[in-house]
């Protein structure tokens, strides 16, 4: 008997012992036992008693406190309150009467059984939404006071902070964001261990969203809780909590070097026109800001059907041939070393008798000059003086003009307290003047490949030439400035929530580009590219509201097999006073089609003009 009851009671401590360790262990040792819930919830030290607290309260997050974007004349881009139902997951039963449920969806505009069906499968709390909607649901002050009024538990009327403003289209330069955990592992592990981070949280996936993410990234979430009993019903007396964390120097704001209405106008015009794919870039022509930056296809947040990121590829930023555009370059490279002169005559029958390349216009255009060449965009012309140039004379006259490099801000030291490099469009692509050598050869190699084939081509700018319609742009703004090249930039200032300012991103001149080209050799393209309008190819477009300058382009390529065009019109205006550089490409244009490019160009700067004070021509 004592033996029995000697195992008995050693057992029975056993089992003790074992529960008070295991209590000792999720109390004394929180950091092991609960980085899972501290990462994806950020309240509470981890303990016993945070994790019971977990287990009785459902959260919803109303704002990430994150940085919000401005225009420069400081009109919201990003950010706006409104009011939205949140449906917390309570018991069913404890919900309340048949007929307050009933106007209760009467007021969500909702059916009933689906209200109810869509609540019953409801783990976690969250905003109402419509079916297909990405946002949720708006509430008039009225309805909100109507639903606020029922005695429905499991249900709040609270502020939903929307990033991207309804009023207008996304915008790719600005990107966007999304819960993205594989990336706050591998970028933010120490901020996701110290707490700093939460998995589930918001970050910017491209565009400014994506590169200032760690200046964006706010100080606190502003979040509500509902606490509940263990049977999940509301517990009583308690109604919900709001934590917030107010800060008089966050959320930033970053002060952008766009111009929203004169980028929404653009935006609304590019539709109207039928622009499916391709880009518009608009500069100022004093410093190379970015005042509009569009892209086709839309960028639908919420909506994507691909995993690749092809859907909010921002086409402005894409490397792609640029066609005549780059007749701009070749002759640069001819007048600098002086391998010709805007009025040496050339004759062109229409073939060049070489390499299978032709002239656009049947039968040729007779004999012309250098500068005339560029008014008629003639592939005689420019495969002529290309291939009196070496290829380094080619190619170092693109580099000094910004091309073959990512033209977009940079600074390596970073900005106010974050120390950090940073390039404003990190996903510019570089573009390039001709293929990288054979068998990770260098820029030596690479220029021994070239032979006279490539150069006749590449002056043309076909064969392996790539820029993107940022580069294009500030090359306009280059030739502006006698030669002298500009980073673009998008962002001026960034400020703390009480205005005062954190950083300034001033304009500046391109870094680390080795030379420039002559103010005269500027001054020669600039009269050739009048002379495109007045009388070459983009004649089309000599009326309207400035008169403006410029050169058209159209580069073959194949897509999925199939033969295709892009189309380019890159220009100033007004001539004698230029304000802003324009560049539009039009991508992947069937063969023959109308040179959509050089109608959009015209049609920009007339809104460019109808938006400024008058100014003459």
């Amino acid at each position: 008997m004592n033996k029995r009851l000697l195992a008995t009671a050693f057992i029975i401590s056993v089992c003790f012992a074992v529960y008070i360790g295991r209590l000792a262990w999720i109390q004394l040792l929180p950091a092991s036992s609960s980085a899972a819930l501290r990462s994806s919830s950020g309240h509470g030290r981890g303990g016993w008693d945070d994790y019971a607290v977990f287990q009785r309260k459902r959260t919803i997050v109303l704002d990430e406190g994150r940085g919000d974007f401005y225009d420069r004349l400081e009109r919201p881009i990003t950010g706006e309150t409104y009011l939205s139902a949140v449906m917390f997951p309570v018991r069913a039963d404890s919900r309340g009467k048949e007929s307050e449920l009933s106007k209760l969806a009467e007021l969500l505009g909702v059916d009933k059984n689906e209200l109810l069906e869509t609540w019953n499968g409801m783990k976690e709390a969250r905003f109402w939404r419509m079916d297909g909607e990405r946002l949720p649901i708006r509430l008039t002050q009225e309805k909100a006071d109507q639903i606020a009024s029922l005695r429905v538990e499991g249900i709040r009327v609270l502020p939903y902070r929307n990033r991207y403003l309804s009023q207008f289209a996304a915008k790719h330069v600005i990107g966007f964001t999304s819960e993205h955990p594989e990336l706050v592992r591998k970028e933010y592990a120490a901020e996701l261990q110290s707490g700093k981070r939460k998995l589930n949280e918001q970050v910017g996936a491209s565009g400014l969203e994506r590169s200032l993410d760690s200046i964006l990234h706010g100080v606190k979430r502003t979040s509500v809780d509902l606490y509940m009993d263990g049977r999940g019903g509301a517990l009583q007396g308690l109604d919900v909590r709001m934590e917030r964390e107010r800060n008089p120097y966050y959320p930033l704001k970053i002060i952008t070097t766009l111009d929203l209405e004169l980028q929404n106008a653009i935006e609304a015009y590019v539709d109207e026109q039928r622009l499916t794919e391709g880009a518009v870039v608009v500069l100022d022509a004093n410093n190379a800001d970015i005042v509009a930056m569009v892209s086709r296809p839309k960028l639908n947040i919420g909506k994507f059907q691909s995993s690749d990121g092809s859907e909010w590829e921002n086409h402005a930023l894409k490397a792609v041939e640029p066609g005549s555009i780059f007749k701009l370059v070749t002759e640069a490279a001819a007048l600098e070393h002086h391998v010709s002169r805007t009025q040496e005559r050339f004759v062109c029958n229409g073939e060049y008798e070489r390499y299978g390349l032709s002239c656009w216009k049947e039968g040729g255009h007779g004999v012309v000059s250098l500068e005339e060449g560029l008014a008629q965009s003639c592939n005689i012309v420019f495969a002529t003086i290309a291939e009196r140039l070496s290829a380094a004379q080619l190619l170092n006259t693109a580099e000094a003009l910004g091309i073959g490099r990512q033209a977009g801000w940079y600074s390596e030291k970073g900005v106010g307290p974050f120390r950090a490099p940073l390039r404003l469009l990190p996903e510019e692509e570089a573009g390039r003047v001709f293929a990288p050598a054979p068998y990770g050869g260098g820029r030596e190699a690479m220029l021994a490949a070239v032979d006279g084939g490539v150069l006749a081509q590449s002056g043309i700018g076909q064969r392996d030439v790539r820029i993107t319609p940022l580069q294009a742009a500030n090359l306009i703004v280059t030739l502006l400035h006698g030669g002298r090249a500009w980073e673009p930039r998008v962002v001026s200032e960034i400020r703390y929530a009480d205005g005062k300012r954190m950083a300034a991103l001033p304009a500046q001149r391109a870094q680390g580009l080795g030379g420039r080209i002559r103010p005269s050799t500027a001054s020669a393209l600039l009269r050739g590219m009048e002379a495109v309008v007045d009388h070459g190819t983009g004649r089309s477009i000599r009326q309207g509201a400035w008169a403006v300058a410029g050169k058209s382009g159209t580069a073959q390529t194949v897509r999925a097999g199939a033969v295709r065009n892009h189309q380019w019109f890159a220009g100033y205006g007004p001539i004698k006073s230029p304000r802003y550089a324009v560049v539009v490409l039009a991508s992947n244009r069937s063969p023959g089609s109308p040179h959509q490019a050089t109608k959009l160009f015209r049609g920009v700067m007339d809104i460019a003009a109808a938006q400024e004070a008058p100014a003459k021509p």
